[in-house]
């Protein structure tokens, strides 16, 4: 007995051993021998990759639970020349030991012009006993210069230069939370609070914008948004074509709808106007013809202008049942970090993709990796009839640690190619709050990588969650980048609607680098705005250049476009078609585009004849040029928008056009109350 004691505590002894297996050390500047924060750190064998996690705040790395054995391991940051390691031994029961250093010698990068501050980065305020601390999240404000300097400065009473900003060596409020005397950070790192601060007190000045206290949690106070420049007015007479890509994505609407739930008027740039149009469906007549979509256009009467036309253009993707579409492999890349903890978002993203779950077929594959502090692949090319292991896996998802994304990211698509379906749907997706360490070099690269991938047929499309720290700048390039499909939800009923209502479209796409060139004929329209795709917009000459990317038409998805003119003369209707739509597009996989192109309408229509189509897109491109205070929005009002969606919701089967009457409702409120203040 006592001999069978003592193997037993040997054996227990030797497993504790080996599962201290790791590898630690730091990443420091070759030249000042600063710290490297949040520098990517990636294990590698046979050029493999294997894992991966970022530093921290000091510049420090741990991997644990590895198998001993022989690695590469390396290194990246923005400025910074990549290293790579090779022949780094891991030994059994031990932690090992590896310090490495990164010159930033040869590196050059992009110029970055700074035209004008709004307010300062960081101010002092004497009025106060506290500090202000005014922060600009947008542009990279916070990069780490190659030399970066120590930052442990206390605030209270303090300037900071432009200079010492980019010295920082922080990316983001909660770093320079952790780099400040008197500053800390709250739950993770959403709460940024001032030790000995009190209520009213302390100020924060966020994008412009005061707040008292404590950094809000809710709003665009630390949410990235893409500037919008809206779409001016073009002579025909100057330039009589234009050119953009078709955009499905809908993560605006649902966006807007979360801010107006909570209370609060969107930021202007979260208001992507065609999102906002084509997060509806339509109903446009199937294709008949040998083409993947049909297209419908129709001519009427602005509402919000006097004497001007509103061109209405749509296409219908061709209905495929999820059955008779072609097998899927689609990795989860799931975000569990921190910030990721509310019920918000991982919560929610469990329950999200259990509902996708439920609609997987035999045939289908499910992968799955997560990504913190270092990335897990948790589950490899299941089988779709094996929803119950699915499933485990999906619930037992839980938060904590860093956001090391762009190591787990790469091995996503690993994944991904190593049991690429050849005639099926090969798809990474992304689910995140998008505030994440990409941990590639630097944006571009990252841009490029996926790029790089889409080619290959794997496919990304993005899935934001959550408020407060949104980053939907991000989110939207990734996914466009990556030939997918962009979404935010803000609630179950949401995921069902996504996976489910418009599943097939969602997840299949029958059209591929689908463009529009509008040529307008001058002796009919003076001048014409495209509403909205304002990121989207073509040169001329990309229409018939194959190799330029375009946007994807999903299975049943609509995609509807506007266009307010500006008439020739005061003629009641046009004498000849006022515009000739060109489209090309790919077929799936194919490198060749098909030609199509359509004549206009010629009777313009007053509001009221016009279809439901027409009334119920103008509705909600006038809402979101109110949300927006377009300088183009012209007569429109909350009230006339409700009006004229309320009359144009008789196919509302889903609900959605009742609800978008009930949302505009909310802004005419929120705007009233914003007005009296």
């Amino acid at each position: 007995m006592k001999t069978s004691f003592l193997l037993l505590a040997a054996f227990l002894c030797g497993a504790a051993a080996f599962s201290q297996t790791s590898l630690t050390g730091k990443v420091t500047d070759a030249g000042s021998g600063d710290p490297i924060i949040f520098g990517n750190v990636a294990l590698l064998k046979n050029g493999v990759l294997v894992t991966g996690t970022e530093t921290d705040f000091e510049g420090n790395y741990t991997i644990n639970t590895i198998d001993p054995g022989t690695y590469e391991v390396e290194v990246s940051y923005v400025g910074y020349r990549k290293e790579r390691i090779k022949g780094v031994k891991v030994l059994a029961d031990k932690a090992n030991r590896l310090d490495i250093t990164l010159s930033a010698e040869g590196v050059v990068l992009d110029e970055v012009v700074v035209t004008e501050y709004k307010v300062p980065l960081i101010e002092q305020d004497n009025t106060t006993s506290g500090a202000v601390i005014s922060m600009n999240r947008g542009g990279g404000g916070y990069n780490r210069s190659r030399n970066a300097r120590k930052s442990r400065e206390k605030t209270k009473g303090k300037t900071l230069t432009s200079e010492e900003i980019r010295n920082l060596p922080t990316r983001d409020i909660n770093g320079l939370a952790a780099n400040s005397a008197g500053l800390s950070s709250g739950q993770q790192g959403q709460d940024i609070n001032v030790r000995g601060s009190r209520n009213q007190a302390t100020d924060y000045y966020i994008d412009g914008i005061r707040v008292s206290g404590t950094q809000p949690q809710q709003g665009a106070g630390g949410e990235g948004y893409t500037a919008i420049l809206e779409n001016g007015y073009v002579s025909t007479g100057q330039e009589a074509f234009s050119t953009f890509s078709i955009d499905v994505d809908k993560a605006a609407y649902s966006n807007v709808r979360r801010f107006l739930d909570n209370g609060q008027l969107p930021p202007p740039d979260a208001v992507r106007t065609e999102e906002l149009v084509n997060y509806f469906q339509y109903d446009y007549p199937q294709p008949t013809d040998e083409h993947p979509f049909a297209i419908y256009t129709e001519l009427g009467e602005c509402p919000w202008q006097s004497g001007h036309w509103l061109l209405h253009i749509g296409l219908k993707g061709k209905e495929v049942s999820m059955k008779d579409a072609p097998p899927s492999h689609l990795v989860f890349l799931i975000d569990v970090s921190g910030s990721m903890g509310t019920a918000a978002k991982l919560p929610l993203v469990k329950e999200a993709l259990g509902l996708l779950v439920e609609q997987l077929r035999p045939q289908d594959r499910i992968s799955i990796v997560t990504y913190a502090g270092n990335f897990a692949t948790l589950l490899e090319a299941a089988a779709g009839d094996e929803k119950k292991k699915i499933r485990s896996v999906i619930n037992a998802l839980s938060t904590g640690g860093g956001t090391a994304g762009g190591a787990a990211l790469q091995r996503a698509y690993e994944l991904a190619a190593q049991y690429f379906l050849p005639d099926g749907n090969n798809r990474v997706i992304l689910a995140t709050d998008g505030d994440f360490n990409i941990g590639i070099s630097s944006p571009k690269e990252l841009e490029e990588f996926i790029e790089q991938k889409r080619q290959t047929g794997i496919y990304l499309s993005a899935l934001g969650f959550g408020m407060g720290n949104y980053q939907d700048n991000r989110l939207e390039v990734l996914a466009d980048k990556g030939n997918g499909n962009y979404a935010y939800i803000d609630k179950l009923e949401e995921a069902e609607k996504l996976f489910i209502t418009e599943g097939s479209g969602t997840l299949f796409a029958i059209a591929e680098d689908v463009k529009l060139q509008v040529e307008f004929d001058s002796t009919q329209v003076a001048s014409y705005r495209l509403i909205g795709y304002e990121n989207r917009l073509l040169a001329r000459e990309d229409f018939e250049d194959d190799t330029k990317d375009a946007g994807e038409l999903g299975a049943g998805h609509t995609v509807t476009a506007l266009y307010e003119l500006e008439p020739s003369t005061s003629m009641g209707s046009p004498e000849k078609a006022p515009a000739t739509i060109h489209f090309r597009y790919k077929r799936p996989r194919e490198s060749q585009s098909f030609y199509l192109k359509h004549e206009a309408d010629t009777v313009v229509k007053q509001v009221a004849q016009a279809s439901e189509n027409f009334r119920f897109s103008a509705a909600v491109a006038a809402f979101a040029m109110l949300l927006r205070d377009s300088q183009y929005k012209g007569n429109a009002s909350f009230e006339a928008a409700a009006q004229l969606a309320e009359n144009a919701r008789q196919a509302d089967l889903e609900g959605s056009r009742e609800e978008f009457v009930g949302l505009v409702k909310k802004a005419l409120e929120l705007s009233q109350m914003a007005a009296k203040r």
